[in-house]
């Protein structure tokens, strides 16, 4: 009796020594899972942290990025402060300047145009032109007042016509004057001239001529140039057209010196 109670009671301590130990065993586990875990949430925190300083370091870089910017143009806008010392009340003076200057070229060129067409007023209208484009005067004069077919020898009649031209353009010193020649599309090749550039420019340079050494106008004050074919009023496929392209055309042009100078002021 007394040996099966031992025995019984063994078993029983066994049995509660074994359960003892599964019990510690399954806390160990636990617990050693979740030391894991929190390892693995401070590394999260670790990165978020790491993420965090970074966006900081960047939001300052870009804070001081904007503050140099934002003293360049502080300095930029001292700096203009400083350099125009024009106030609202100059800067109105000198835009009255530029109007006043403006409408007196205006003026200058109107009177030039009304003074040139009263002195060509004898000549027809298929001889000569006067008008005005893009702030210019043109007087437009067509071969048959001036030239023979391709020579670049002025006639009488033409000479008579540039006199009456060079008496208004010398008195008007305010303008700038360019001589164009002007060609139809029929090819020429002469003994004096090679081609219509040949001729567009020796037709120029004769008027040129006539206006200077002839009739007195300022030298410095005239350019020649030739355009050839290249620059029709009219289509080169009838007489009409072709002969109203045979042009040599006088621009005048006001003198802009004075004004680029109130400009770079």
């Amino acid at each position: 009796m007394k040996k099966t109670f031992y025995y019984l009671a063994f078993v029983a301590l066994f049995i509660s020594i074994s359960f003892s130990s599964c019990v510690s065993s399954k806390k160990f586990k636990a617990s050693e899972a979740r030391v894991g875990q929190l390892q693995v949430d401070s590394a999260n925190v670790q990165t978020k942290l790491n993420e965090c300083d970074k966006n900081v370091k960047d939001l300052n870089d870009q804070k001081t990025s904007l503050l140099n910017e934002n003293s360049l143009v502080l300095n930029d806008l001292k700096s203009l402060s400083t350099e125009s010392k024009m106030t609202i009340a100059d800067q109105a003076r000198r835009l009255k300047s530029l109007q006043d200057m403006i409408q007196a070229q205006k003026n200058v060129m109107s009177k030039l145009k009304n003074s040139i067409a009263a002195a060509l007023m004898n000549y027809k209208t298929d001889e000569l032109s006067v008008y005005t484009k893009d702030g210019n005067v043109y007087v437009s004069l067509a071969e048959k007042l001036l030239f023979k077919s391709g020579s670049d020898v002025v006639d009488p009649k033409g000479k008579e016509a540039l006199k009456s031209l060079a008496q208004v353009l010398n008195s008007t010193k305010e303008i700038t004057v360019m001589i164009e020649g002007h060609t139809d599309n029929v090819p020429i090749k002469t003994n004096i001239f090679k081609d219509n550039w040949d001729l567009s420019t020796a037709r120029a340079t004769s008027i040129v001529r006539i206006l200077t050494k002839d009739n007195g106008f300022d030298p410095s004050r005239i350019t020649a140039s030739g355009k050839s074919q290249f620059h029709p009023v009219k289509e080169n496929d009838t007489v009409e057209g072709r002969a109203g392209n045979r042009r040599t055309e006088v621009i005048l042009s006001p003198d802009l010196k004075e004004l680029y100078k109130l400009l770079e002021q």
